[in-house]
């Protein structure tokens, strides 16, 4: 990603259908060569940002600038900008070659200059042998690649992608994840990757702008998002659902928050009703008694790395994920003790009053 460099610029975006807000006040700013991917549950927005940013409909309210131009009243066709869906919408009756080259030719590429392009992104896709093969005779994950070939070939200034492993399985979307950052970051392309998904997310992006209800909850690193959720409503999204409320008084190095299951020192400086997350990754299985929690193991799942766990804590459901390996974990119905650092394990995310 090259830094400080901002080549698309999102500002107060409104836009309403049916008397409905789809989007409300949204920002953001994607630099030159990064990835921003828009992440949030169905019917956040993000489609319809997507749509507005391609030129594809129209807000009531916002700008969209390009190296700080603006894009407002700019046709799609000529914002020079890239669109691949999940569906990935080939043309079943033209080969691999010709379903890349159709950008270029819509352009008016001459036909050499075309023919080497092809050849260059089939090559960076890892299809260079694949040319002259009908679409319909590929795996998923092919198509995939030829759908993100031909969105490459014309070289837009921005690829926008929408769910574009949506339709794989769970083991190919996470082969072509990790695939996928590595082609853009090699390319150095400006791109904008919506997905409700956050394992997908975190794998793909440079920042994520996370979506809720038509606003922006929260915007950051794949690390800075899940160390540090902003609110419930984020930390909730991705799956950190260990949260509690409680009364917080501020000390010289941070706050006691006192809990329903306990009073604790935490290192944020904060007073009043907060909600606060226990994260499930800083706990610890422990074998005697005089540790921070003490429960009754509920459920308990293995899914090859890990167990999962769901324990009840003076009627408070908590859950936590142990590594396979771990020894002793009790079964459903048995007490189970909880080892935790408040330090690094206890987070608050806000204040009550903000959920």
């Amino acid at each position: 990603m090259i830094a400080n460099m901002t080549a698309l610029t999102i500002t107060n975006i409104h836009k309403t259908y049916d008397n409905t807000p789809a989007l409300r006040g949204v920002s953001f700013t994607v630099s030159k060569g990064e990835t921003v991917v828009l992440l949030g549950p169905s019917g956040c927005g993000k489609s319809t940002l997507l749509e507005i940013i391609a030129g594809l409909t129209e807000p009531e309210q916002g700008t969209c600038a390009w190296n700080g131009e603006s894009l407002m009243g700019v046709p799609a066709h000529k914002r020079g900008f890239g669109l691949m869906f999940q569906d990935y919408a080939l043309f079943p009756h033209k080969n691999v070659r010709d379903n890349v080259a159709f950008g270029l030719k819509m352009a008016g590429w001459e036909a050499e200059k075309s023919k080497r392009r092809v050849a260059e992104v089939l090559e960076l896709v890892g299809l260079p042998e694949c040319g002259s093969r009908d679409v319909t005779t590929l795996s998923g994950g092919e198509r995939q690649r030829v759908a993100l070939a031909r969105s490459l070939a014309p070289q837009p200034r921005l690829l926008m992608l929408d769910e574009p492993l949506g339709s794989l399985d769970r083991t190919l979307r996470e082969r072509l994840m990790m695939e996928l950052r590595e082609i853009l970051s090699q390319m150095g392309q400006t791109a904008i990757y919506v997905t409700h998904d956050q394992v997908e997310a975190f794998a793909v992006a440079d920042r994520v702008v996370v979506l809720k209800a038509g606003t922006v909850a929260q915007t950051g690193t794949p690390q800075e998002i899940y160390q540090h959720p902003n609110s419930s409503f984020v930390a909730r999204f991705l799956g950190l659902t260990n949260l509690l409320s409680g009364r917080a008084r501020e000390t010289l190095t941070g706050a006691l928050v006192a809990t329903d299951l306990g009073e604790w020192a935490v290192p944020q400086r904060v007073s009043g009703e907060v909600m606060v997350l226990l994260r499930p990754d800083q706990v610890h299985l422990a074998q005697e008694s005089g540790h921070h929690l003490r429960g009754t193991l509920i459920k308990r799942s293995f899914s090859g790395n890990t167990y999962r766990v769901e324990v009840d804590v003076q009627g408070t459901a908590l859950r936590f994920d142990f590594p396979a390996s771990t020894p002793n974990i009790p079964q459903p119905g048995e007490t189970i003790i909880l080892s935790f650092n408040p330090q690094t394990a206890l987070q608050v995310v806000g204040q009550l009053a903000t959920f």
